[in-house]
């Protein structure tokens, strides 16, 4: 993955991330195996869930949910505030740099001339 998110509310493999060199996966995870050796950990890291993620996250979850008619999906929601303290969010470390980059850099202004 290079850019976007992606909600995972099944089993991931074994070297999940290797690869991803962008974008966040929030991965649902109620037993805590996927942190404990499901991922490749060489190039992510594992973030808090924030307000402005959780917001994110469920709204994603309920769009699933409508189009798919999903289960496991109804139930996290119906259950919102316990569903989502097992999210992992895992973001690629250079993705998260060059995101604080773009946070601290000057807006460009390009000027006309007629």
């Amino acid at each position: 993955m290079t850019g976007g998110k992606v909600v995972v509310l099944g089993k991931t493999g074994r070297n999940f991330a290797a690869g991803m060199s962008g974008g966040i996966a929030y991965i649902y995870d109620p037993k805590n195996k996927f942190t404990n050796g499901l991922c490749n950990i060489e190039t992510i890291e594992f973030d808090p869930i924030e307000k402005e993620d959780a917001s994110a996250l469920k709204a994603l979850i309920s769009k699933h949910v409508l189009y798919t008619n999903s289960n496991r999906g109804k139930e996290l929601l119906n259950d919102w505030e316990n569903s989502l303290s097992n999210f992992v969010k895992v973001m690629p470390t250079e993705y998260k740099r060059a995101l604080k980059r773009l946070e601290t850099e000057e807006p460009m202004v390009e000027e006309l001339t007629a």
